[in-house]
């Protein structure tokens, strides 16, 4: 291959980079329902969310965040959210990140102690570590709306 066709391939390779990195987290997921399956699919994430829960309100740093809060709907969004993340096919019907966690007034800290959290549940589901590692990046993106001070 010469020189110029060289250079065609990386700038269409550069541009569809860059495509994909506008594109919604949701639409790049979508085309590619690997993570789902590593993830043990709706029953393994299930149980996971229902571990991090419990783990979350188990964790003194965290805990009195949920008070008030409507537990089995905080599951059932989570389940949503992350089956659709992962792609599964689920569609995420709660409410946006920021809005929900609006007045909170969330750390840093308490971002790394639920992000703590839901590894520990990940690792008592049998949940590899590079698994785990591409759905925390997936998620990683909403520290932003959710931290507020």
């Amino acid at each position: 291959m010469n020189m110029r066709k060289i250079s065609q391939v990386l700038a269409g390779l550069s541009m569809l980079c860059a495509l994909g990195a506008a594109m919604p987290v949701r639409a790049q997921v979508q085309a590619d329902a690997s993570l789902f399956h590593d993830l043990g699919g709706l029953p393994v994430i299930r149980q996971t969310v229902q571990d991090f829960v419990a783990a979350m309100l188990a964790d003194p740093r965290i805990r009195h965040t949920f008070d008030g809060a409507n537990l089995k709907r905080l599951e059932d969004k989570l389940v949503e959210q992350f089956c659709m993340l992962s792609g599964g096919g689920c569609a995420y019907t709660g409410d946006p990140m920021k809005e929900v966690h609006q007045g909170l007034k969330l750390t840093n800290a308490d971002f790394n102690a639920l992000v703590e959290d839901l590894q520990l549940a990940m690792d008592k589901n049998g949940i590899s570590a590079r698994t785990q590692n591409r759905l925390l990046a997936l998620l990683a993106p909403m520290q932003r709306d959710t931290v507020t001070r």
